[in-house]
């Protein structure tokens, strides 16, 4: 069996703040119009540091979109640690539990597995196929058109290309949920889920930081009534 070398996801933010593996469940119909709601517990975030992360941050006007497609990013899902997996199919592994993989692939590709999303706190049975997989999907929790509005358009290729598929920028949440986010930031979305704002806001913080990503104004904001509420 290939031995997997996929990083272990930091979704709060900086070293300093507890690691995330939020996601846990049980599954239902394939053909389900939601997720079931369920209860779930948020991990404590380290505020303190978030606060730290967010003050560092540059404060600037979002950039037009100009120039702008998720090609500039490189191939989507491509294997970039070359552990043999797919980075789509990688975060399924991650974050699914109850996983059952394709025969032959080195327990890489994901046929069905359940999700507790984190976004809506719901339970969602994931089942590959044309029209089931899109029931869950991958998160980028900043998204590569807001990261291009502020900063990446100005990186190389290959930086593109590794913050595409940075775990620690990823999430398997809910298909219809993450259509509504869109390229929101922190001003324009928030996971429906409240107990899992502050973990959310967290490693968008650690994310932009990572990079150098710059905040609007309204987006500092946004973060800092969130985690004045953790």
């Amino acid at each position: 069996m290939t031995q997997r070398r996929w990083r272990a996801p930091v979704v709060l933010a900086a070293a300093a703040l507890a690691a995330a593996a939020f996601v846990h469940g049980s599954a239902h119909e394939a053909s389900n119009p939601g997720p079931t709601t369920v209860a779930a517990e948020a991990t404590p975030v380290d505020v303190s540091s978030a606060r730290t992360q967010l003050a560092a941050l540059r404060t600037a006007g979002r950039a037009p979109l100009t120039g702008y497609a998720r090609e500039q990013f490189g191939t989507a899902w491509a294997d970039i640690d070359r552990n043999g997996c797919d980075t789509r199919n990688d975060v399924l592994n991650r974050d699914l539990v109850d996983v059952e993989h394709k025969p032959g692939t080195h327990e890489c590709v994901v046929l069905s597995g359940t999700l507790l999303d984190p976004y809506t706190g719901g339970e969602i049975a994931f089942q590959r196929g044309e029209s089931t997989s899109a029931h869950v999907q991958i998160d980028h929790v900043v998204a590569l058109a807001d990261a291009w509005q502020k900063g990446a358009q100005g990186w190389d290729p290959q930086t593109r290309v590794q913050f595409a598929n940075d775990p620690d920028n990823l999430l398997a949440v809910d298909g219809p949920t993450n259509a509504a986010k869109g390229a929101g930031d922190a001003a324009t979305w928030l996971p429906p889920a409240r107990a899992y704002r502050c973990q959310y806001v967290a490693a968008q913080v650690n994310v932009k930081a990572t990079y150098g990503l710059a905040v609007t104004a309204a987006e500092r904001q946004a973060i800092e009534r969130v985690l004045d509420r953790c």
